[in-house]
């Protein structure tokens, strides 16, 4: 297949060089004519003259020559290569056309014979404007006859040489969009590989405590981008390396691009990576500084190397100096670190494109080039020769900082930052554990490593051989937390005391200003109901008068008819009514007298001489003001949604078609009642949701509380959830949790169908599902990567830990609630779930007993004023699992037996909170009888003396119940220590058994009749443990409500067997 040729980025780019050469700017300025010749040189990866032939026609034209002219330019290539110029050498239009001179190919002989085209081209330069200075990239010498016989006749004719190597490359250094996508596909490259294969690698490296030299590592590195799964979905054979990766650790450090790894064994310290991959000829570079177990000086130093790399991007804009940026960050250094001056990398990076490094412009102190829109640079920051003052080996004692990524310049603002790799100390550091703790900890569950990462979800479970030492542990952190709670919770309720809440009067509707604006209607003047539209004002005959009442001022109406009329009941609002939901129950000025309803009644019967019935008014009234009252209902539910409503910002769009796009996405809430697919979008401050019918949804940055990334493990669906600061509006209601979602596999399965387990058609729709599984996962983690790039992680998604999910009814049906590292959330069922831990206060868990498969909690929040949340039907499998998770995050909970009245306590806790923490605040949910056991067994005794007295009725009353089943009880304890004596005995058949087992049944019967009828006189044996209502010496508490919440302090003792402590709502 021929190749071919972009016709139009070819003319496009040659107009741009011939504008530039016209212009006359610095080495332009006085040469006459360009010369570019191209031999052969395996040798040579990067040259200026293959550079622009790559930038004119796309490819590498070896053994060419290129002579552009004033008015002419001349191609001499070998026959195949004429054919491809062909393609922009007979163009219709000819000159005028194209704004570019005409060409003249010329075929190059395969023997020596070249003389004549030589002479066409000497002659071409010598009429071109003087003829005598020819401008040449002079560090491009090709080896080869062809270029030796071509420079030997133009050092014979005597032109002037002058080297345009700068001029040229800063010409094509402002790239166009074409060349900016192969740029951020190679940069997109470059992340993947450094991120999946090299960063990967490095941990496995350290795990193991391997030992691999900088460059078999470096070589893997090159091997990797052979396989696609490392490319982002390039083509490979469009793929390469800029140069061979550069690892560097152990004390040995030389921050160039020209160095080469050496074969010295890879050190646990800081270990930098330089790699830079070129995507169909256009370059792009990274630069990392692994970190294990770094000091804190290091971590500093290196904090300091990102706010450089910062500044460094704030300064790089359109029309900036290259020296200017230099100097910016020159003056950070001497500021803020004076003593690292000495120690910076020389040049802070340089521009790139076809080729990896542009000489001419390189971000230094003598720079005078100023940056243009669409330049992309390498920009790279290090410190080397830093003193670890903490290494005690050679290798240790010495260190180096390098960081580097592929940047873009804007028209405003800081530069784009192309490699979006992670560089945070927290995404760079490796941190190791001591041995004395490995040698303690066993195994570590995976999402209890992801959930340690965060601060706030420091989940270290250590599973003990003593479990009771876990829990002992955990009761005295929470009664740490107790302690600070009660303390918080007082100091913020004191502050809060001075803020009122001001109730909202109940809406005055005025219908007519004035008498002047009643309406003058012949229904008026006939006494006859008259609805104003307009005004939303029913006009109504009282006593002869025409009155006026507003809309809503009408509660209902209603139409009836007896006989021979009909008769219509008006409702009125009033002070003292049942009022709906939705009303106001404050009326303006409660002390006026209010009209409570009205009935009017009407015949049925024509009046002779009229053409319609009396009723017919009372029917139109009717049905118009139901019309009228549907309409200002509607609006004002309208208007109350909109209530409190923060105004957000105006999106940003970037135009730019590279944003972060998912498509094929729903969104729920739904925009309209049937649900429409369509696609999110990243912007500059914000996403945008585009459903297919062309709608729209703006979701801001900074109006994210929670970012959830719901990956579809064990899930039909796979979510991107956005929890809301504040509320926004679409489908004319307010909204703060939104969802964009796809399906995965189908979410209905026909029971109908045959199903058997070696099917092939089921096999490979299985086999489909997962790779639309896996392909769905990959396709949301890279635009949630893009996203936290390009917010620069100020936007961070969480993922919730499966393994820490528990199962809950939070609303009416029962799902799987999964914790994240801020938030307690459940995104795949609707409505949605999310509560932020920061904002809660405690937890309580109700209904907790053994006999019971399933307990309630409940979520306390600081704000009182908050409704306190309630998950229903948790089964007790999971009370552990909770506990633990909560004393990892600091947050205090407690436990109790019975439902109580939450309303009712957060009222009394917010009417009187100075009462409430004098009587000890939420230590009221602590079980009483909670301590240590040694104190239940002291106190045992003298808790059964002092409380438990029945009277003899009581006794006598109860006696049914309790003494029958403990005196079998008994009875059949003392059968037990017989036949445990038995033991002695030598050895008896089954049938001997047997038999002795039916007598003793029969003798335990008649001790069991006898013993009922004893059983009356019985009383408690004194001095004992234990009683006869409490024959195992079980400790018997009390549980009661304090005095605050209204109710008398109640008392239980131990139930009948089979009964329950509390009784159940």
């Amino acid at each position: 297949m021929a190749l071919s040729l972009d016709r139009e980025a070819y003319y496009r780019r040659l107009r741009r060089l011939y504008g530039s050469w016209q212009k006359g700017e610095e080495e332009y300025g006085g040469v006459d004519a360009i010369v570019v010749a191209v031999g052969v040189d395996e040798e040579i990866v990067y040259a200026k003259s293959t550079a622009l032939q790559t930038w004119l026609f796309g490819y590498e034209l070896t053994d060419t020559i290129m002579v552009f002219c004033e008015e002419k330019i001349l191609f001499m290539a070998s026959k195949k290569k004429v054919e491809f110029l062909k393609q922009v050498a007979h163009a219709k239009g000819g000159e005028s056309a194209n704004g570019v001179p005409a060409i003249t190919l010329l075929v190059r002989e395969k023997n020596e014979s070249n003389k004549a085209n030589f002479e066409k081209m000497i002659e071409a330069l010598k009429a071109s404007k003087g003829g005598k200075r020819i401008g040449v990239f002079s560090k491009d010498k090709f080896p080869g006859d062809f270029m030796k016989s071509w420079n030997d006749c133009l050092s014979k004719e005597g032109f002037e040489k002058v080297d345009i190597s700068a001029v040229v490359a800063y010409t094509m250094a402002a790239k166009e969009d074409g060349e900016l996508n192969l740029m951020r596909k190679a940069a997109a490259i470059t992340s993947e590989v450094f991120t999946k294969f090299f960063k990967e690698r490095v941990m496995e490296i350290v795990d193991a405590d391997e030992k691999v030299r900088h460059s078999k590592l470096a070589e893997s590195v090159e091997k990797a981008i052979e396989e696609k799964k490392y490319l982002a979905g390039a083509d490979p054979s469009a793929v390469e390396m800029c140069y061979p990766p550069i690892i560097q650790s152990g004390g040995n450090y030389n921050l160039k691009f020209s160095v080469v790894s050496d074969k010295n064994h890879m050190h646990f310290g800081a270990i930098t990576c330089a790699m830079g991959i070129r995507y169909k000829s256009y370059c792009s570079n990274l630069v990392r500084t692994l970190m294990v177990d770094p000091p804190q000086e290091m971590q500093d130093h290196y904090a300091f190397l990102l706010q450089l790399q910062d500044e460094m991007l704030k300064e790089m804009r359109h029309g900036t100096k290259l020296c200017d940026v230099y100097g910016a960050v020159m003056d950070v250094v001497k500021k803020q670190k004076p003593e690292l001056l000495s120690k910076i990398t020389k040049n802070l990076g340089f521009a790139m494109g076809i080729e990896f490094r542009e000489g001419s412009l390189v971000i230094n102190s003598k720079n005078q080039h100023r940056l243009k829109k669409g330049m992309v640079f390498s920009i790279n920051v290090g410190f080397s020769d830093l003193t670890n003052k903490e290494g005690k080996k050679p290798e240790e004692r010495t260190y180096a900082m390098f960081i580097g990524d592929t940047v873009l310049v804007d028209e405003e603002g800081p530069a784009t930052v192309l490699t979006a790799v992670k560089k945070k100390v927290k995404n760079v550091g490796i941190f190791l554990k001591n041995e004395d703790e490995e040698e303690e900890e066993e195994e570590k569950d995976e999402a209890e490593d992801l959930l340690g990462r965060s601060s706030r979800a420091a989940l270290l479970t250590e599973r003990t051989r003593n479990e009771l030492t876990a829990e002992e542990k955990r009761r005295a952190h929470q009664k740490e937390l107790a302690a600070q709670l009660n303390e918080e919770a007082r100091r913020r309720l004191t502050e809060q005391k001075g803020e009122q809440q001001i109730q909202k009067a109940r809406k005055s509707n005025i219908s007519y200003k004035n008498p002047a604006l009643m309406p003058k209607e012949p229904h008026i003047r006939e006494m006859k109901i008259y609805i104003d539209k307009k005004y939303e004002t029913v006009i109504m005959p009282v006593f002869g008068i025409a009155t006026p009442f507003h809309i809503a001022t009408i509660k209902n109406i209603s139409m009836s008819v007896e006989g021979d009329y009909t008769y219509l009941r008006i409702n009125f609002y009033c002070p003292g009514s049942a009022l709906g939901r939705n009303e106001g129950n404050i009326f303006p000025n409660p002390e006026a007298t209010f009209v409570k309803e009205i009935t009017y009644r009407a015949s049925n019967m024509k009046t002779p001489g009229e053409q319609t019935v009396p009723a017919l008014n009372l029917q139109n009234a009717f049905r118009i003001i139901k019309e009228v009252q549907k309409r200002y209902k509607t609006r004002e539910a309208e208007e109350k949604e909109k209530e409190g409503i923060v105004k957000q910002d105006s999106l940003v769009i970037n135009l730019n078609r590279s944003n972060p796009k998912l498509k094929d996405l729903y969104i729920r809430p739904n925009i309209a009642q049937k649900r429409m697919q369509g696609s999110l979008e990243a912007h500059v401050n914000g996403f945008r949701f585009t459903s297919v019918r062309g709608d729209k949804v703006d979701i801001l940055y900074n109006n994210i509380k929670h970012a959830v990334f719901q990956p579809c493990d064990g899930e039909m669906i796979i979510v991107l959830h956005f929890h809301l600061k504040n509320a926004i509006m679409f489908g004319k209601k307010r909204h703060t949790d939104v969802q964009f979602y796809t399906e995965v596999g189908e979410i209905t399965t026909d029971l109908g169908k045959h199903q058997h387990m070696h099917d092939r058609d089921d096999l490979y729709a299985e086999q489909m599902e997962r790779e639309m599984r896996h392909k769905l996962k990959t396709a949301f983690k890279n635009f949630i990567e893009k996203v936290e790039a390009l917010t620069k992680e100020e936007l961070e998604f969480e993922v919730p830990f499966r393994e820490l999910g528990f199962n809950g009814a939070p609303y009416r049906s029962t799902c799987l609630l999964q914790p994240t590292s801020s938030a307690l959330v459940n995104c795949t069922e609707w409505p949605p779930f999310v509560v932020t831990l920061d904002e809660v206060e405690l937890i309580h868990f109700e209904r907790v007993q053994f006999h019971l498969k399933n307990f309630d909690m409940v979520i306390v929040y600081k704000d009182y004023s908050k409704k306190v949340t309630m998950i229903n039907a948790i089964p007790v499998a999971s009370l552990d699992p909770i506990k633990e998770w909560l004393n990892s995050c600091d947050l205090k909970y407690t436990e109790g037996v019975q439902s109580l009245n939450w309303t009712k306590i957060m009222k009394t806790i917010v009417d009187d909170p100075e009462g409430f923490f004098e009587q000890g605040g939420w230590s009221f949910l602590e079980p009483e009888g909670e301590g240590s056991d040694a104190e239940v067994g002291e106190s045992e005794s003298e808790m059964e003396d002092e409380t438990f007295n029945p009277s003899e009725e009581d006794y006598e009353e109860e006696e049914e119940d309790s003494d029958e089943d403990y005196s079998s009880e008994a009875e059949e304890s003392e059968y037990s220590k017989e036949s445990l004596g038995s033991e002695e005995e030598s050895g008896k058949d089954w049938d001997e058994l047997e038999e002795e087992a039916r007598k003793a049944d029969r003798e335990s019967q008649y001790e069991e009749e006898e013993e009922h009828g004893r059983s009356r006189k019985r009383k408690a044996p004194a001095g004992r443990g234990a009683h006869p209502r409490n024959p195992g010496g079980v400790p018997l508490f009390f549980w009661g409500v304090p005095s605050f919440l209204g109710g008398p302090p109640f008392f239980f003792g131990v139930p009948p067997r089979g009964a329950s402590l509390f009784r159940s709502r």
